[in-house]
């Protein structure tokens, strides 16, 4: 599992840079599987990527084209899926978008993420071990209508809040 910690995040976005050249040869933020929000009157970077929730949300494709593999990752069958869109609305951080007709969501790399490899901060860790996977349900809510972007700010804004309060109290004593 891919774990990130935003208090490391410089926002240099070198992760989506080595996502996106791996997987398809070009350099640019929509081929990435990886996106990192910023937040500029927060100061906050965060890369979103696929969390390998708990609850599979993007698992109900309606052509079952999305599976699970070995290290819990997410494996989308580009010979059955029919660009419905289903999974990009299913998940609740907006980890999924729908890029030249494919769902785009991490796939881990083969074991090996790019992602985490560019990252000389140590933000994103993966950790194959790990069986730990987090519960998306309490994102879920509320969250219908909204597009991958808006989903994934609301997710940072969520994930950094522990962080920006203390913040906050560090700049008030």
């Amino acid at each position: 599992m891919i774990t990130i910690d935003i208090s490391k995040c410089s926002g240099c976005r070198r992760c989506e840079v080595h996502c996106s050249f791996f997987r398809s040869g070009k350099i640019g933020r929509s081929g990435a599987r990886i996106k990192v929000v910023k937040i500029e009157d927060q100061g906050l970077d965060f890369p979103v990527v696929c969390r390998q929730c708990r609850e599979r949300y993007c698992n109900h494709c309606p052509e079952k084209a999305i599976t699970v593999g070995a290290l819990g990752q997410i494996i989308v069958s580009p010979t059955l899926c029919t660009s419905c869109g289903a999974c990009e609305n299913l998940c609740p951080i907006g980890a999924i978008e729908l890029f030249e007709g494919l769902p785009y969501v991490c796939d881990l790399c083969d074991g090996e993420p790019r992602c985490v490899q560019s990252c000389t901060l140590g933000a994103i860790v993966f950790d194959p071990k790990s069986a730990e996977y987090i519960s998306l349900k309490e994102f879920k809510k509320e969250k219908h209508g909204l597009n991958p972007e808006e989903k994934r700010t609301q997710f940072t804004l969520a994930m950094s809040k522990t962080l920006r309060e203390q913040w906050l109290r560090q700049r008030r004593s």
